[in-house]
């Protein structure tokens, strides 16, 4: 499965198949919670947070391809991500492009 954020692939005539989404909502438990608001004090990278928002993407691009999959893409074009935070310490991140089929030339 090819990955891309560009609306093309070099050399393809790509077939529309359709959108295709994967998202998930992520939280840290409570003692990460109280550990990364300590750091706040004094600043820096929250890198507790930085890894749940990497493992939330990792996730919402899984769910999309597999969604690609099921409508027997090659591809995923024009792959954009978006997060929101739905309370104090959870994120939700989306996934989504448009999966594509490679046209015979």
């Amino acid at each position: 499965m090819i990955l891309v954020n560009t609306d093309y692939i070099t050399g393809k005539e790509l077939e529309m198949l359709g959108l295709v989404r994967g998202s998930t909502i992520q939280s840290k438990n409570i003692g990460k919670d109280i550990t990364q608001s300590f750091k706040t004090i004094v600043g820096g990278e929250l890198k507790a947070y930085t890894e749940m928002m990497n493992e939330a993407r990792a996730l919402a691009t899984k769910r999309m391809v597999a969604e690609a999959e099921e409508l027997g893409a090659d591809a995923v074009v024009n792959i954009r991500y978006a997060s929101a935070a739905v309370m104090q310490g959870a994120a939700e991140v989306i996934a989504y492009g448009t999966a594509v089929k490679f046209m015979e030339k």
